[in-house]
């Protein structure tokens, strides 16, 4: 059974920092693209990150870009999103899910996925 869960989320002041982890089992995470979408509430779930099978490539969406850094350890079957600078627009539940196998070109669609976990409240304050 292919279990994602999420930790690392919290309340943050703007301009602040949080670090997200999202631990993998049940399948060989090393072999697929990962990626972060979040969802504000009466918003619709929105890609944030995405990051290759080998972790040697990654893609943003606009917002985020320059604050924000997606990374994963495959031996630990964990990825991982460094939020800086945080502001109050980056309130929402963030999800991580995983993407295509051996995939290396960015999925951007929550159709790319398949799995995905729970979900972690991230509350920046103004």
């Amino acid at each position: 059974q292919v279990q994602l869960v999420e930790s690392g989320g919290g309340l943050v002041q703007a301009g602040g920092s949080l670090r997200l982890s999202c631990a993998g089992s049940g399948r060989t995470f090393s072999n697929y693209a990962m990626g972060w979408f979040r969802q504000a509430p009466g918003k619709e779930r929105e890609f944030v990150a995405w990051i290759s099978w080998a972790g040697t490539i990654t893609y943003y969406t606009d917002s985020v870009k320059g604050r924000f850094t997606i990374s994963r350890d495959n031996a630990k079957n964990t990825m991982y999103l460094q939020m800086n600078s945080l502001k109050p627009e980056d309130t929402a539940v963030y999800y991580c899910a995983t993407g295509g196998r051996f995939t290396s070109y960015r999925e951007t669609s929550v159709r790319d996925y398949d799995y995905w976990g729970q979900g972690t409240q991230v509350t920046v304050s103004s």
